[in-house]
């Protein structure tokens, strides 16, 4: 008997203990990551903290300056102001937008697009360089590093592309067409491909704007923005190429509004954890109240894959990623 009342004891205390125990609670970044108009993000990993360079969503004659933001977590986020503005860059008049950072021996170069130049026009690409990603940032140049419209490539949305065998690759273009030029050592110049030439255009079925690479399994993973950043059906497709310098076949749509959450979502990078397979989009949408065709937020979601290797649909969502420290 008394063995069985011992018994009952302990089994209605363990019990009461399970009863007791809270759920654990998952910390989220939380969609958007942070307050104010941003779109156009890159996302990139320095050492054990996680950046974000966006555009600020506004009119041209506004959007004249970059912030960016720094997270540990991806949950906790730290704006730094104006990182770059125009008073630094005397060439650029208005509508600086889509950074894109790569560091190089020591120094974060910043490569963004200004003016919204167009034939016989100065503007077009222009690169900065700074001490700290967080800047402050300096015009490198005085002057675009890509002025000239080349093969009806405007010269915006310009991401820089590091390969393992340490030639960077650029990969830009508005007005549907996309050109990849190689950067000298210095950033300050381009350099011919093996055939002469120093543009090539490789623009894949769909493109619009926005490229992005990134390399994985030996495989190089070409992306670009479809539809109009202005619209609701704005969205991310894809490739997948043996070479940096293609040929970019059309495998299809990996990103797009989700009527329940957000519309117009685009213009995207990627970010991959260092010795792992976690991978993060992040990206720009349009909340669902607003129609304001400036008003863009910066997200970030999960992205994944399938056992072939192929992106599977990402889905946008309020909740964003789980916090992730970098080790």
């Amino acid at each position: 008997m008394l063995r069985k009342e011992l018994f009952i004891c302990l089994l209605f205390s363990g019990i009461c203990g399970a009863c007791s125990l809270k759920p654990e609670v998952v910390a989220m970044s939380g969609n958007p990551i942070a307050e104010g108009w941003y779109a156009d993000p890159e996302g990139v990993i320095y050492d054990d903290t996680y950046w974000i360079y966006p555009t600020w969503s506004d009119v041209y004659e506004n959007q004249t300056f970059f912030d960016c933001f720094s997270s540990k977590d991806l949950v906790n986020w730290t704006k730094h102001s104006r990182i770059l503005d125009s008073d630094g860059v005397k060439w650029a008049e208005r509508a600086m937008w889509a950074p894109s950072v790569v560091r190089k021996d020591g120094r974060y170069y910043f490569f963004f697009g200004a003016n919204d130049v167009h034939e016989g026009e100065t503007g077009g690409i222009g690169v900065a360089v700074s001490d700290r990603p967080e800047g402050p940032y300096r015009d490198l140049l005085g002057k675009p590093l890509v002025n000239d419209i080349v093969n009806g490539a405007q010269p915006i949305d310009q991401f820089v592309f590091v390969d393992d065998d340490g030639v960077c690759y650029m990969y830009y273009g508005g007005w549907g067409r996309c050109n990849v030029v190689k950067l000298n050592d210095s950033f300050t110049g381009l350099l011919p491909f093996d055939a002469g030439e120093i543009y090539r255009e490789i623009t894949p079925e769909g493109y619009v704007e926005g490229p992005f690479m990134f390399k994985k399994n030996g495989n190089y993973y070409f992306m670009w923005s479809e539809g109009g950043w202005g619209n609701p059906d704005y969205c991310v497709a894809y490739a997948i190429a043996h070479s940096p310098l293609g040929p970019f076949n059309r495998i299809g749509k990996i990103l797009q509004q989700d009527p329940e959450v957000a519309t117009a979502a685009g213009h995207h990078s990627v970010m991959r954890v260092p010795g792992s397979e976690d991978y993060y989009i992040v990206y720009h949408r349009r909340p669902l109240s607003e129609t304001h065709h400036n008003h863009r937020v910066t997200c970030i979601d999960k992205m994944t894959f399938d056992s072939e290797g192929f992106i599977n649909p990402v889905k946008i969502t309020f909740e964003g990623v789980a916090a992730r420290t970098i080790k």
